[in-house]
């Protein structure tokens, strides 16, 4: 595929894409601890996300993404970095795979927290971080959003 070709491609598939929603839980009690509906797949906007302190407190966090596409793609992947003060700190890989076109899929990973000694405290995190998502069909980038994660130190019920 030239770069053209990937470029249109790229746009067809993004046209064509929304994050639905998007939830993290404790991934021990199952329980919703933060959830946007927000499309934090656009790029070019600056998104925020306002997580409850306690999502740090997890060992194990579940995070589910809805996500509808009108593209069909062959190996859907992302990529996120968390990036604090201008550093990568943290790089993770999810994988989906085959999306069928015209679909509305679900999606759960889990993530492990650090353990609690390498953990920062939350006040010097919030504002801070800013998480990178690369979306991917196979080799093709075909977007990236950026979301700055604050935390909210009173917690606050969904």
């Amino acid at each position: 595929m030239n770069a053209a070709t990937s470029m249109n491609r790229a746009a067809d598939i993004l046209k064509g894409f929304k994050l639905n929603w998007m939830n993290l839980r404790d991934a021990e009690t199952g329980k919703v601890l933060w959830q946007s509906s927000d499309d934090l797949s656009a790029p070019g906007l600056e998104h925020q996300a306002r997580v409850p302190k306690k999502v740090l407190k997890c060992r194990v966090i579940s995070r589910e993404i809805n996500f509808s596409s009108v593209e069909q793609m062959e190996k859907f992947w992302l990529e996120q970095k968390v990036i604090l003060k201008e550093e990568v700190i943290e790089r993770w890989h999810f994988e989906f795979g085959f999306v069928i076109p015209n679909s509305t899929n679900t999606w759960q990973n889990t993530i492990e927290a650090a353990p609690e000694a390498l953990m920062l405290p939350a006040n010097l995190l919030s504002g801070e971080v800013v998480i990178e998502t690369n979306f991917f069909d196979g080799p093709l980038l075909v977007s990236t959003s950026r979301q700055t994660f604050i935390v909210n130190i009173g917690e606050e019920p969904l």
